[in-house]
């Protein structure tokens, strides 16, 4: 792997602005039904609808090992894994963002697809590597904490944080822009980033200022 860089960070983006947000019930990401309703309602803009570039790149440059994807969404990215022969659990706590991966993965693969909290879920496997996929930018800022103490519980020494981060804050979400030097002091205690990618497919809702890091347990 590469050693890290650190260039500067991209421009702030406008504020985050959600289509008929006004229209929504529930306001609150830190309840399943804040995004049962986003996907009853097709208002998901998070979602890559495909496997995007860094992801393959990486698969393709890493031995096959087991797989934990956290707030998979349509778990597209799951639906890869498992048809090239990874071990891999899928899970969301929303009801709805199960019921389409499950729908996406088909009968053969289905099944390692889980609704299940993060904070709570114990996977069938030892962990070697979670993929981050806009799932520390869904939580609300108060949770941070509790996402690095779980990852760093998840993972083994030498064990990978590796995927998708929103880098830079942002005055309100989801998505939850975080500052690098927040990023860092989170992760650092248990983790050394060891690889950092820029991301040239990123969509419209993450304003170009995702960047792919691989962070590697101590």
């Amino acid at each position: 792997m590469t050693q890290p860089t650190r260039p500067d960070d991209p421009p702030a983006p406008p504020p985050a602005s959600e289509p008929g947000a006004a229209e929504f019930a529930t306001r609150d990401p830190g309840d399943a039904a804040f995004w049962n309703e986003r996907f009853e309602r097709g208002v998901t803009p998070w979602e890559f609808a495909g496997v995007p570039d860094a992801f393959r790149a990486f698969v393709a440059h890493h031995p096959r090992c087991a797989v934990l994807i956290p707030g998979c969404g349509s778990a597209y990215e799951a639906a890869a894994l498992a048809q090239a022969g990874w071990p891999v659990r899928a899970i969301d706590f929303a009801a709805q963002a199960v019921a389409a991966a499950k729908a996406q993965l088909g009968a053969q693969h289905g099944s390692v697809v889980e609704q299940a909290d993060f904070f709570a879920y114990e996977p069938p496997f030892a962990v070697q590597w979670v993929y981050e996929r806009a799932f520390l930018c869904a939580l609300p800022p108060a949770r941070r904490a509790d996402y690095a103490a779980r990852m760093a519980a998840l993972l083994p020494p030498g064990g990978l944080l590796a995927g998708f981060f929103y880098v830079g804050a942002t005055p309100k979400g989801p998505p939850f822009g975080i500052d690098r030097a927040e990023l860092d002091a989170l992760l650092a205690p248990h983790f050394e980033l060891i690889d950092e990618l820029p991301v040239a497919d990123s969509l419209p809702v993450f304003g170009g200022r995702e960047r792919w890091l691989t962070w590697r347990r101590r």
